[in-house]
């Protein structure tokens, strides 16, 4: 999994997700509507708008999606977690959140643990 940051501030972000591993450490089930954690050092406050550019994949074209920051692991905590955010998708983006749950049909359940839980 790649992040780059960019744009405009703090609010663009690219994010490449190579394979289900990396998508599964990656998505947050239980953000409503679905979420997706980006691994980063910049700071970020929860409420933040952000846009996000997803290279997914299985997919010919990069993603273009907008979201709230719901998470923040801030690159100053001593924990075995990955500093960065996660971002609430917003409702347009129900597709490819139906698309992600069915890349990730049987291990959304495994107790393996992602870059959030």
């Amino acid at each position: 999994m790649k992040f780059s940051g960019g744009g405009i501030g703090n609010s663009m972000i690219k994010l490449s997700i190579g394979d289900v591993n990396a998508l599964y450490d990656a998505y947050m089930p239980f953000v409503l509507g679905g979420g997706l954690f980006v691994p980063t050092g910049k700071s970020y406050t929860l409420g933040d708008e952000v846009f996000l550019l997803l290279d997914l994949f299985d997919e010919p074209e990069v993603i273009p999606l907008a979201g709230r920051v719901v998470w923040v692991t801030p690159k100053d905590v001593v924990t075995n977690r990955k500093p960065g955010i996660g971002i609430q998708l917003n409702p347009e983006h129900a597709d490819l959140v139906g698309k992600i749950e069915t890349l990730l049909a049987g291990l959304l359940t495994s107790d393996r643990i992602s870059n959030t839980l």
